[in-house]
């Protein structure tokens, strides 16, 4: 049965570069993205998206370059496809110091940290954000990461997920298990800043991880980040379905877009989850205008400055297939690689050719478009919503700024008017604000298992921590 009173999630999608998936509007003369470089760039963002009511702002990132296409990385470089990218971490304070309520969900691959540093680094943005910080959880597929860091090639892909499954346990350790909530008292008068006994050395000796110690950071609002995975293999799937509370998909059908739908929350009640424990978003691109008229011209506008060749050197990497060496006609052939299953199991499942994906790629991007006026995307959106029981969607950027304020000038009103877009947020945290039950993780996640505190199931778990700390 369709809820029609469900509000929508929002999600700008973004990333710390000039070009992420619009490749070639970088040289629109209107686009921005040049000076992406500029602190200024990102804090006029956040204020724009916090105005236009956004959960979040999900900031993508890789480790390596896109060089499979062609062999090299001419493209890439002359396109800025990805390239230079910069540490979309460090944007974090400065965006929460200009904003109260958008949400930062940051793109870190656990291939190439250390479950410590990575842990102090998230929970000290924690405490920054005031509660506002998100992780999407990522192994990589890039084989020019693993030569950057020493390493002769990609790990097998399930090895990864194995790895990651360490990663994800001591983390739990280090955020839920190292400090109870009421272990800092600040007493001045018994000049006790920290009560010892309510802190625990972690102990853990795994496959690919040792850690003994103490977690050098005290508990932030969260604990635990927001824990978002975009995983589709069957292993991806079985690790996002275990582990994240948001997951990104993409496709351009409703019905298939649904059986994703059904076949994640079918996974997430096997794992002892509820359903709805996982909120779903769909990537989009909008290009939006006054009118239906308007929007084809600023599409065709647009067009006209994009390059699909350049989503072709992008697509080459993601699939760790040279896409190059083929005509625009020619049916591109199924290799099994390391890099993104799901991706590469397309050229299994039905026959595409270049000139499919050059139609595909026509701003660059991979992600269904949506054209028309503020009423009539709103319309589209809140139909695909209901019809695939999907609950929001991660709005990719074509021209930057003006893609984002355009939604938000022109669609965020009509979604509001419908009753399907919140009209102020919500207090408390992030994951409070997406799921209305307190800051911390509830007691189905798998974290559980690792806190060293109890938390009470009828109560926000902020509370919980006010009470003891009184």
């Amino acid at each position: 049965m369709t809820n029609t009173s469900k509000k929508i999630l929002l999600n700008a999608f973004d990333m710390y570069c000039v070009g992420h998936i619009n490749h070639g509007l970088w040289t629109h003369p209107r686009d921005e993205s040049h000076r992406f470089n500029e602190l200024s760039y990102w804090t006029d963002l956040a204020k724009t998206l916090e105005n236009g009511l956004f959960d979040g702002l999900f900031i993508a990132d890789i480790t390596g370059v896109y060089d499979v296409y062609q062999n090299g990385i001419g493209l890439t470089l002359k396109e800025s496809i990805q390239l230079p990218s910069h540490d979309p971490s460090t944007l974090v304070s400065a965006m929460a110091a200009v904003t109260e309520n958008l949400g930062f969900g940051i793109t870190v691959n656990l291939s190439y940290e250390h479950p410590y540093q990575f842990a102090r680094r998230f929970a000290s943005l924690d405490h920054l954000s005031n509660g506002r910080i998100g992780w999407n959880i990522v192994t990589g597929y890039l084989d020019s990461a693993e030569r950057l860091i020493g390493q002769t090639g990609l790990k097998d892909h399930d090895l990864r997920y194995d790895q990651a499954e360490e990663f994800l346990e001591l983390s739990y350790k280090f955020w839920e298990g190292s400090w109870e909530n009421d272990a800092v008292i600040k007493d001045k008068v018994n000049r006790i800043f920290t009560n010892p006994a309510k802190v625990h050395a972690i102990q853990h000796h795994g496959r690919f991880y040792q850690s003994q110690g103490v977690f050098q950071v005290s508990p932030s609002r969260q604990r635990t980040p927001v824990l978002f995975q975009a995983g589709s293999s069957p292993r991806g799937l079985g690790f996002a379905t275990k582990h994240a509370e948001a997951v990104f998909i993409g496709g351009d059908n409703p019905e298939k877009i649904k059986k994703q739908v059904e076949q994640i929350r079918e996974l997430t009640a096997q794992q002892g989850r509820k359903a709805e424990d996982i909120k779903i978003f769909l990537g989009i691109t909008v290009v939006t205008a006054e009118t239906h008229k308007l929007a084809l011209e600023k599409l065709d506008e647009y067009q006209s400055y994009a390059n699909p060749e350049a989503g072709l050197a992008h697509f080459s990497s993601s699939i760790g297939q040279d896409l190059s060496i083929y005509q625009n006609d020619e049916a591109i052939p199924y290799q099994k690689t390391n890099s993104i299953v799901s991706v590469n199991n397309r050229f299994k499942e039905q026959k595409i050719t270049i000139q499919d994906l050059k139609n595909q790629h026509k701003l660059g991007g991979r992600y269904p478009l949506f054209i028309g006026s503020g009423s009539e995307v709103a319309e589209q959106l809140i139909q695909l919503v209901d019809t695939t029981g999907i609950d929001g969607f991660n709005l990719t950027r074509t021209v930057a700024p003006e893609s984002h304020q355009d939604f938000i000038r022109l669609v965020i009103p009509e979604l509001q008017s419908r009753g399907r877009f919140k009209t102020e947020y919500e207090k408390g945290s992030l994951r409070n604000k997406i799921f209305g039950k307190g800051d911390h993780l509830s007691t189905q996640h798998p974290a559980h298992e690792f806190r060293c505190y109890t938390q009470s199931k009828s109560q926000p778990a902020e509370q919980n921590l006010e009470k003891q700390t009184a």
